[in-house]
């Protein structure tokens, strides 16, 4: 494999691919990106480019590759904007198109006089007819068809708000909530981990002191066995949610479960609530708790108006659920990872798996239920804290990704690119890159397979929520890609259809009412936070990460209006840990620096008081004020900015002061396992966290009562 400079051929075979072969660091340094790792992100995509001879037929290949369909592969498009569609013919055919709309309507398109010279393509004389869809075709999923001497061709065709609009009661002011790694907020109910139950009742707490969001981690479903991945950022599949997060006892048939059958299932419950007692999360152990009496309750007969229920959810997410429910029986009778079972099960589409699940029809069925009774408690969650006031409501986190190993790696096939992972280049915060162990989208195939994977991701996640906080927003328009076996400064950048990705993603958000926030921090290319807000997407500002042009903090005035803007973020300690600097003596703990501690610990507290004197130049802050007084100025600065929407992080409402997460590390820190925790280390129960002066003071900083 060549490890000198790409040819020229490789580097235009790139670019036609969306694979950067250069890029500015964040130090602004000009990077050459190397011809080994070019060759093997285009092995990522299906391009063979390993010689000179196989990177120059590729691209003349390419060359021919649009004229080689009649249609584009999906189309994609704004309401209320023309847009004209090449159609690839025999030279002189006939071509009569139409779209089929969304309701089952027909719409005519009639061809556009537009003279383009025919080519000579796999020895057929080929030319270029165009069609022009009106500007006034509805938004949603509908179908281009043609008609043409060769017979007849379709492709996706996706109509798309030109912005996504605020939620009434955004527009009409500022809104501000509290964000939440859900796990960690453990009530003395909750079975050793929290649940959606607990959502509910800190929802209804918050919207009772003037919060309008509750805006929660990741919950999508994690492995149905231990060891169940910690890190809510990488799921087993997006798409479906974690049963983790089911309130045993809010399960309706619980009611008609016989006197043994409950004292079964209260006897897991005592175990799970006493592991609420431990200083970390233990997924495993209560996961091992809840699921057997989750099988305890789904053995009990559903009445006939609970069975249409459950049959119509099941209908609803069709085949995509039957596979990641499979996929959970096969893992529960073969074990992870699953391309250790046997070949013939490695394929969902296989005669093998089909004959599997007629095997375990029981097994299916019980994650199918699964997922059925999470949703039906998400979309609780949802209408209790509208109810008690919110007028967002909850707020989800989309992760970039989904674990190697897991149930869409299985399902989605070549849709994901499984030679390389998703990461992000070296920068101040992580100056040895980081690779996030994800098989990425391949843009190609989501554009053949008309986005229907990531659409169902989408329609799921929005479902039943007020909002979605996209994580690392800017992989919809490129991702960092590490070819597996590279560190992760020896990546390279691949382009998205980010007009697609954006639109499908603002189609969606429309349909279901919800508001999106883009996290949009690290490296960014300017104009994309121009684009994101054109199309009505929120960003996100940390109040530390906020300079102007010189690097000075950023006043209040400057910050921007369409944003969610907080002090900190599940990467940083919470505010009293950051500004004692806890995150410099752990990243240094654990050899995550480039540079010297001290030189470190100094530019970060020269940074830090450079913030607290604009605040005190401001009159927030008073001299010598001590750390409860910061940390209540900073959250009071957010009020002085224009920004939408405002949050608190309850990690800060409980006073906490250890990193949530520490990036760059695995088993080296207990990432994502750190329950609630006040200032002296003690867990803080949900029960206790509501009762507290200090979050009810902290709450009215950002206007609560």
């Amino acid at each position: 494999m060549p490890t000198t400079a790409p040819s020229p051929a490789l580097v235009e075979l790139a670019r036609v691919h969306g694979v950067a072969t250069e890029y500015w660091s964040w130090q602004g340094e000009h990077v050459l990106v190397s011809a080994a790792t070019i060759v093997a992100v285009l092995a990522a995509l299906g391009v063979d480019a390993s010689d000179h001879d196989r990177a120059a037929k590729r691209l003349a290949e390419h060359r021919d590759s649009e004229w080689r369909r009649v249609l584009p592969q999906t189309v994609v498009t704004r309401v209320g904007v023309p847009r004209q569609v090449a159609v690839h013919v025999p030279h002189g055919s006939r071509v009569e198109a139409s779209v089929e709309l969304e309701d089952g309507g027909v719409r005519l398109i009639a061809p556009v006089d537009r003279w383009v010279e025919p080519r000579t393509v796999a020895g057929v004389l080929t030319g270029e007819a165009t069609v022009e869809l009106p500007g006034d075709l509805p938004l949603g999923w509908h179908v281009l068809r043609v008609e043409t001497d060769g017979g007849p061709s379709s492709t996706t065709l996706v109509v798309t708000p030109q912005r996504l609009e605020l939620p009434k009661a955004v527009q009409r002011d500022r809104v501000w909530g509290v964000m939440t790694q859900l796990y960690s907020v453990r009530s003395r109910r909750s079975w050793g981990i929290g649940d959606l139950a607990d959502l509910a009742d800190l929802g209804a707490w918050a919207a009772g002191h003037g919060a309008d969001f509750v805006l929660v981690n990741p919950l999508h479903a994690a492995e149905p066995i231990a060891p169940m991945e910690a890190s809510p950022y990488l799921p087993t599949t997006r798409r479906f949610v974690n049963p983790m997060y089911l309130r045993v006892e809010d399960v309706p048939e619980v009611a008609y479960l016989s006197a043994a059958e409950r004292q079964l299932v209260e006897w897991h419950g005592d175990d799970a609530r006493r592991l609420s007692e431990q200083d970390a999360i233990d997924r495993d152990a209560a996961w091992a708790a809840k699921l057997p009496a989750l099988r305890i309750v789904f053995r009990q007969p559903r009445t006939a108006r609970r069975e249409r229920a459950f049959e119509s959810f099941r209908a609803r997410e069709g085949q995509g659920l039957v596979d990641f429910a499979t996929w959970c029986a096969l893992a529960g009778e073969h074990g992870l990872p699953w391309t250790a079972w046997p070949a013939e099960l490695q394929d969902p589409r296989s005669p093998a798996v089909v004959a599997a699940r007629d095997r375990l029809p029981e097994e299916v069925e019980f994650h199918c239920w699964l997922q059925w009774i999470v949703s039906e408690q998400l979309a609780a969650a949802q209408r209790e804290v509208g109810d008690a006031g919110m007028s967002v409501g909850v707020v989800h986190d989309l992760a970039v990704g989904v674990h190697p190993q897991g149930a869409d790696a299985w399902a989605l096939g070549d849709a994901l690119a499984t030679t390389v992972n998703v990461g992000a280049p070296p920068d101040q915060y992580n100056q040895l890159g980081q690779d996030w162990s994800q098989p990425p989208w391949r843009p190609d195939r989501l554009a053949e397979l008309g986005y229907a994977p990531y659409r169902e991701m989408l329609r799921t996640v929005l479902r039943d929520a007020g909002g979605l906080r996209v994580d690392h927003i800017i992989g919809l328009f490129r991702l960092w890609w590490v070819p597996k076996g590279r560190s992760a400064d020896e990546g390279t950048y691949v382009r998205y259809d980010h007009e697609a990705l954006v639109g499908i993603l603002a189609l969606e958000a429309h349909r279901a009412g919800a508001l999106v926030v883009g996290e949009d921090l690290g490296v960014v290319e300017p104009w994309v936070r121009d684009y994101l807000t054109e199309r009505g997407i929120l960003g996100t500002s940390i109040l530390w990460f906020e300079k102007n042009a010189g690097g000075a903090p950023l006043r209040p005035e400057s910050y921007r209006e369409l944003c969610l803007s907080t002090v900190t973020t599940h990467d940083l300690p919470p505010t009293a840990g950051y500004l004692d600097g806890v995150h410099i003596d752990l990243r240094a703990e654990l050899d995550l620096l480039t540079r010297p501690v001290e030189e470190e610990r100094i530019e970060d507290e020269a940074a830090r008081e450079r913030v607290l004197q604009m605040l005190r130049d401001r009159g927030l802050l008073r001299a010598g004020a001590d750390l409860p007084a910061q940390v209540e100025a900073l959250h009071r600065f957010l009020t002085w900015t224009p920004s939408r929407l405002l949050g608190v992080s309850v990690a800060d409402l409980a006073g906490d002061r250890r990193t949530i997460n520490q990036p760059g590390t695995d088993k080296e820190y207990p990432n994502w396992r750190l329950p609630l925790a006040g200032p002296d280390g003690q867990l803080v129960p949900l029960e206790e966290l509501v009762d507290s002066a200090w979050a009810r003071r902290l709450a009215r900083s950002l206007g609560g009562r």
